[in-house]
């Protein structure tokens, strides 16, 4: 059985693992490959800071310790290609996982949709939009007839109305060129007192008819 047979394998007759079980057990498997790699690491660091404090006092240890080290990276080199394996294979499973849900969704759909036009027909339904047409087009008539003034008005005609108020206009129009006045009732007050102008003209006049009266010459002589 191969490796990873035996991860997902289980016992014999139990069910298969779902999607989302099968993605949690690839990524417990990262997380610990992952962690290996750092001991790995820092083991490889430990062996190569031993080799190189042997490399003059102790030839053997300081050998031994990169035999170690040599053994630690090609560890590290095949959990660096286990892991690129298992994410590819993480990476396909979560596709897989989202493109059998979105099917799922889709298929649902479809039979939510087959479920509601069970009972529908197109027939049924043309007639039904057709019915709705005929109904406005009553409605329309009813309202046009209703806001239709029926016996109010019926005897005025249109044009003599339109004539007259020609008429009205043209003659507010000669009045404002004309500068015409509307008339009025009352009209204004006489003046009682004579205008000062008007009294001084009157007693030179006066003044005029003296001198030429032969009596009022004859009465001056005598007062001079």
């Amino acid at each position: 059985m191969s490796f990873f047979g035996k991860i997902f394998s289980g016992k014999k007759g139990e069910p298969a693992p779902t999607p989302s079980e099968a993605i949690q057990k690839l990524r417990d498997i990262e997380n610990m490959l992952t962690k290996k790699q750092d001991f790995l690491e820092k083991k490889i660091d430990l062996e190569l800071d031993t080799a190189r404090k042997n490399g003059t006092k102790n030839k053997r240890a300081a050998i031994q310790a990169l035999k170690r080290k040599k053994r630690y990276e090609k560890q590290l080199q095949q959990i660096d290609g286990t892991l690129s394996t298992i994410e590819m294979q993480r990476e396909a499973l979560e596709n897989a996982n989202t493109n059998a849900e979105v099917l799922k969704t889709m298929k649902n759909a479809a039979d939510a949709l087959k479920v509601t036009h069970k009972d529908m027909n197109i027939d049924d339904v043309h007639d039904l939009m057709d019915d709705i047409a005929e109904q406005n087009d009553i409605a329309n008539e009813i309202s046009n007839a209703v806001s239709t003034a029926v016996g109010f008005g019926q005897d005025i005609d249109e044009e003599d109305l339109e004539k007259e108020l020609e008429e009205l206009e043209q003659e507010e129009l000669d009045k404002e060129l004309l500068g015409v006045q509307p008339e009025t009732d009352e009209l204004p007050e006489v003046p009682s007192t004579e205008l000062p102008v008007k009294a001084k003209e009157k007693e030179k006049k006066k003044a005029v008819a003296d001198e030429d009266d032969p009596d009022m010459k004859e009465l001056m002589s005598w007062a001079n």
